[in-house]
């Protein structure tokens, strides 16, 4: 059966090197908006009996769903055997309870469009916060990808002394795996947020980062502010310039410019999102996952 892989808009090149590494063939898609700012779709190539995987890098996702839905809904209708989803980075996963009367988990709302919508889901790193795991809203079969493996790849081979710092408590799991892989010492600091640009961290004696390079990572880099804060307390204790490490490059607004700022020795970031700071790849990762979900999805049918 004839793979093939289709980008919605934005998710190009990330397409072709999953496409490169499955030695899978490209699907065609014409896109454009309407001028009242509807979109436009059209299937350029044959799908009918095929396996499809659209690939989406979700960093601005609320423009982007409409169109992921009808095209996911277009191939079916055009009689795709199956269509998965692969989104690098998967939005909504900050809301995951209702912390206020009425307001929308939208965590779980978001999975069930996505689960109605495709067969199967792989990302890269969700954002569990207060969820087990995916499977407790998304009634699909997921794969998780782990970033650990090629961040401490780039640590060990890029970073002379490192010592890895994570932002707080929820990091202490994952930051500990890729100080592990990577052989090197860790921090965790801890974080209380005020507001959605707020934060104020608590450091702990950090006499053991003498004579390394700090490595602040993260899972997300968004506003920037944890890690401008971190970094900013770290400069002014006259530690090293600390390299900041984030798996999705969001940065929303001036995030990177207050990471320069802070005094950042270097900003990176895996290729989950396409940005400058781009220097891990975790294509091949993604590529071993698509095979290992449609293998599950197909044995169990």
């Amino acid at each position: 059966m004839t793979l093939r892989i289709v980008s919605m808009p934005g998710a190009e090149a990330c397409a072709e090197r999953i496409a490169d590494r499955l030695g899978a063939s490209r699907c065609a898609l014409e896109s454009r908006r309407f001028p009242d700012g509807e979109i436009y779709l059209r299937v350029l190539d044959e799908v009918q009996g095929q396996q499809v995987v659209v690939v989406a890098q979700l960093s601005n996702p609320d423009p982007q769903l409409p169109g992921l839905l009808f095209l996911a809904d277009a191939l079916n209708e055009l009689g795709a055997a199956s269509v998965g989803l692969v989104a690098p980075y998967l939005p909504y996963m900050r809301q995951d309870i209702r912390f206020r009367a009425g307001e929308a988990v939208t965590s779980r709302s978001f999975a069930k469009l996505v689960s109605t919508a495709f067969a199967w889901l792989v990302t890269v790193d969700p954002h569990l916060h207060r969820l087990a795991s995916l499977n407790t809203i998304y009634r699909i079969p997921t794969a998780v990808v782990s970033s650990a493996p090629a961040i401490a790849a780039w640590v060990h081979t890029q970073v002379e002394q490192p010592h890895l710092v994570g932002p707080d408590e929820e990091s202490r799991q994952w930051v500990s795996e890729v100080a592990a892989l990577a052989g090197c010492p860790y921090t965790v600091l801890s974080k209380h947020r005020s507001g959605d640009r707020s934060v104020d961290l608590t450091l702990p004696d950090l006499q053991a980062l003498r004579g390394h390079t700090p490595v602040l990572v993260d899972d997300i880099i968004s506003s920037g502010q944890t890690m401008a804060a971190t970094v900013g307390r770290l400069r002014a204790q006259g530690f090293a310039a600390p390299i900041c490490v984030g798996v999705h490059a969001v940065f929303a607004g001036d995030a990177l410019a207050r990471l320069q700022a802070a005094g950042a020795a270097r900003i990176v970031s895996c290729n989950t999102l396409p940005h400058p700071s781009n220097a891990i790849d975790m294509t091949d990762a993604l590529a071993e996952s698509v095979q290992a979900v449609m293998q599950r999805v197909s044995h169990s049918h």
